[in-house]
């Protein structure tokens, strides 16, 4: 976590800005709570068409458990193997001492999101700068706990992120709004769990399930059991139903 001066904001862009994979577009003030804009600049190809994240045939997107509070730490150590990896953040303000402070912090703390070939992740996470001597490595795989390995039938193989879910997610936890919020399926009500995809204002594009989150219309993207977060207010003419859901 990192803590600023409100008046420091004025003048310095977020520090938070924690995808790597292509040059980044941040905000420069919060007020109250905000998520980074921390998702690339779309690039154009050769006719000039908007894409998303690169796709690169032998990397996939995983899920890395990062232990408690380190983050950042783990953000130096997969920046020093110069390999892609996302972690939403957002800012939230404090009052200590009398005085106002932004801190910047994880939307979901206990995980980060790297696009790599699992034999360059492994070969990160058998690193003694990883796997040190505590207790608890600094990052280890997250497991997908619906299926098994091939080749051990007794174990999970660790969890993989579909590109286009994996571009819905980052898409929405780039939006600078100060409404975004993770939340947990115990305090989702979803309304009839309509999946549908936003259609103007901030969110547009953003696919999803609808639902009421303390009183209000909104839009949750899940993109794995436990990695749940929800946009803001969505009126219900800026949104359509579609047939298919984003799968993982």
């Amino acid at each position: 976590m990192i803590a600023l001066e409100e008046k420091d904001l004025q003048s310095v862009k977020t520090v938070a800005s924690l995808y790597n994979g292509l040059p980044t577009d941040t905000g420069t003030q919060c007020h109250s709570a905000e998520v980074t804009s921390s998702t690339p600049s779309i690039p154009k190809n050769e006719d000039g068409v908007s894409v998303e994240n690169v796709h690169t045939p032998k990397k996939q997107w995983y899920v890395l458990r990062v232990s408690y509070g380190r983050i950042f730490k783990a953000k130096e150590i997969i920046d020093a193997r110069n390999i892609e990896c996302y972690a939403p953040m957002r800012h939230r303000q404090i009052t200590k001492h009398g005085k106002k402070h932004i801190i910047t912090e994880s939307l979901v703390p206990s995980f980060i999101f790297v696009h790599s070939s699992q034999e360059e992740v492994d070969a990160m996470l058998h690193d003694k700068k990883v796997n040190s001597i505590e207790s608890r490595p600094l990052l280890s795989y997250y497991y997908d706990h619906t299926s098994y390995r091939q080749d051990n039938p007794d174990r999970n193989p660790p969890l993989v992120i579909r590109n286009e879910a994996m571009d819905n997610f980052i898409k929405l936890t780039s939006v600078n709004n100060p409404h975004i919020i993770p939340v947990t399926s115990e305090n989702i009500q979803y309304k009839l769990g309509d999946h549908v995809i936003v259609t103007e204002g901030d969110f547009e594009g953003i696919q999803g399930r609808v639902a009421r989150i303390a009183g209000q219309q909104r839009v949750i993207v899940e993109l794995f059991s436990g990695c749940l977060v929800a946009t803001a207010y969505i009126p219900k003419g800026a949104m359509e139903k579609v047939n298919k859901e984003l799968e993982l």
